[in-house]
């Protein structure tokens, strides 16, 4: 699992006014809570924040957050729990972090990764993923930036499920008969055969008109 540092700050004004002032100076405003701490309000980065946005675990990166707090700075492993962005999606407003203990399980959805070239799909079957992430249970520092799937043996019509997931490092909670990925059969257009009747037109006879 990727780790990042990012640093953070005490932050005391409040309010919309307060946010837009922080986010003019690059500064991002931050809630960070957790089963074993206050909310404590802070400001971050927006430039080391959405590279900590950009990594291949996504929201599920650890975060080691160093809180500036006079001379006695703290620091504590967070996760990313939610990311406000404007009505654009573009501009990061606000986001949420919440503490993990390294040493209890939490729950997060990771996406599945399909791996290989199925058998159908050499035949002119199409390679149908259904589902994108699966939900597992396991300590933070064993949440995998992805989960793979091999469909490279999937004929046309077979599929692959929850229940062939191996993860020995913590628990599948997703139904295990929901289906992954499918290979379905090729799509065979029908063409209709149009009998095209010639018209025979009689020719029509010149009449001469004689003087």
């Amino acid at each position: 699992m990727e780790r990042l540092v990012l640093t953070a700050e005490l932050r005391e004004e409040r309010g919309k006014g307060a946010a837009r002032r922080l986010r003019a100076k690059g500064l991002i405003p931050a809630i960070l809570y957790g089963p074993r701490t206050q909310p404590i309000p802070l400001t971050v980065s927006r430039k080391e924040l959405s590279k900590a946005l950009r990594t291949e675990a996504g929201g599920n990166v650890l975060i080691d957050l160093e809180i500036k707090d006079g001379d006695l700075p703290s620091r504590k492993v967070v996760m990313l729990k939610e990311v406000q962005y404007d009505y654009l999606g573009k501009e990061i407003l606000h986001t949420d972090f919440y503490e993990v203990a390294m040493d209890v399980m939490i729950t997060v959805e990771v996406p599945i990764h399909l791996v290989g070239r199925p058998e159908g799909a050499k035949l002119g079957g199409i390679l149908d993923q259904i589902r994108r992430v699966v939900e597992i249970q396991c300590l933070p520092g064993d949440i995998p930036n992805s989960i793979e799937v091999d469909v490279s043996s999937l004929k046309i019509g077979d599929s692959v499920h929850i229940s062939d997931i191996k993860f020995e490092k913590g628990k599948i909670l997703t139904d295990p008969e929901e289906t992954i990925a499918t290979v379905l059969a090729p799509i065979v257009e029908e063409k209709k055969v149009e009998e095209v009747a010639a018209e025979v037109t009689p020719a029509e006879e010149e009449k001469e008109e004689k003087e």
